[in-house]
């Protein structure tokens, strides 16, 4: 039953018009398809998030896709696997991930990645707790991109992505008629790399994704949610302690470019008014507006110990608001290199306890990583 009334309040809070921020200090910042933000693969989850500025490999493609043209294979294919909300009970819903780049010369690349997110069975009710059916909503987004290095330390990407949710479709029982919520979205990135021959040396990293038209889940046209449209920037640095060890340091600041919902008033007419008003403001002045509320950002800290390139042991903190979301956390993860296989696993410490307990403590991360051909 919890798993039920959890996953139907995330839907309600996707479908129903009506919903804003209220007058408490809480201010979520609500957004159409919010899986796009969740971290997808387990290298990053065990460094708190930090990815947008640490070494390039298959797992770029999430983070910062301009990062591949620097990758030291030829090609890269990464597999992960999040089983999310494990420690609220629900047991099948998740975050499946592919990761895909192949350098065409040593200037240029292409790429690919695909997210499938489930979010299980779900018996739907109405507000009087009338059952009324049962549906298993999926969101997927799967995407290309082209990067290419502009000299020997800078690259630049770019990649355009198309999403569906499907969280409800037909006449659920409450006279309003769902669909599926369809959106085109791209991403732009840049990537400076300061490491040399030794594999020391600071980079940096610029990444907006998700800039795309808002997504609706029925026929009316005033009815439609922002993308997580994401500025992200990231710094890393790698200190080379001899030709075995190293250690790598990462910061990433993201901003979320959604504005924040009006906050209620009480008074009907003036929160049908302000709703209207913020539901009818352009993707592009969104994006202007969404740095007038400064709290809708999240750090990252990681750090990342290596031996002999076989061997790798990470640690993080993932900061947010408050009044955010509050899903601050520590993590932990580990990574395996089998000749052209990289194995990573990741933890995300439990936090809190009882109704401040954070709902992603115990969350698990495994991924996968091939690299193929010959050396770059």
């Amino acid at each position: 039953m919890m798993k039920k009334i959890i996953v139907v309040c995330l839907l309600n809070v996707a479908l129903v018009s009506s919903t804003f921020a209220q007058t408490d200090s809480i201010n979520i910042v609500s957004t159409a398809v919010p899986f796009l933000r969740i971290s997808p693969d387990a290298r990053a989850g065990g460094m708190g998030d930090a990815a947008i500025a640490t070494a390039p490999e298959a797992n770029a493609v999430f983070w910062n896709l301009s990062k591949v043209g620097f990758a030291k294979k030829r090609t890269g294919i990464a597999f992960n696997y999040t089983p999310w909300l494990r420690d609220l009970g629900l047991t099948d819903v998740y975050l499946a991930s592919m990761g895909f780049y192949h350098k065409l010369n040593e200037t240029s690349a292409i790429s690919s990645s695909m997210r499938f997110f489930s979010l299980g069975n779900i018996q739907l009710t109405d507000f009087s707790g009338n059952v009324l059916n049962t549906v298993r909503p999926t969101e997927f987004a799967i995407d290309g991109g082209y990067t290419r290095i502009l000299s020997d330390k800078l690259s630049l990407a770019v990649a355009l992505r198309y999403i569906n949710s499907r969280l409800v479709t037909g006449d659920v029982g409450t006279g309003v008629v769902y669909r599926a919520g369809n959106s085109i979205a791209g991403d732009v990135s840049l990537f400076y790399n300061g490491v040399n021959g030794d594999g020391e040396g600071f980079t940096a990293g610029l990444s907006i994704s998700n800039l795309g038209t808002k997504m609706g889940y029925t026929n009316d046209a005033r009815n439609k949610d922002f993308l997580p449209a994401n500025l992200g920037i990231g710094f890393g640095y790698t200190k080379a302690i001899n030709d075995q060890n190293k250690i790598t340091f990462a910061l990433d600041l993201n901003k979320l470019l959604v504005p924040a919902a009006p906050v209620a008033t009480g008074n009907f007419s003036v929160d049908s008014a302000n709703l209207a008003e913020y539901r009818s403001q352009s993707v592009i002045s969104s994006y202007g507006k969404s740095f007038s509320d400064p709290k809708s950002f999240t750090a990252s800290i990681g750090a990342e110990y290596g031996y002999d390139e076989k061997f790798f042991l990470r640690a993080g903190y993932f900061y947010e608001d408050r009044s955010r979301g509050n899903r601050s956390s520590f993590s932990a993860g580990a990574g395996f290199n089998l000749n052209f296989m990289t194995i990573n696993v990741s933890y995300l410490v439990p936090s809190g306890s009882g109704v401040t307990r954070n709902p992603l403590s115990n969350t698990l991360r495994l991924g996968i990583v091939f690299n193929l051909g010959d050396d770059y």
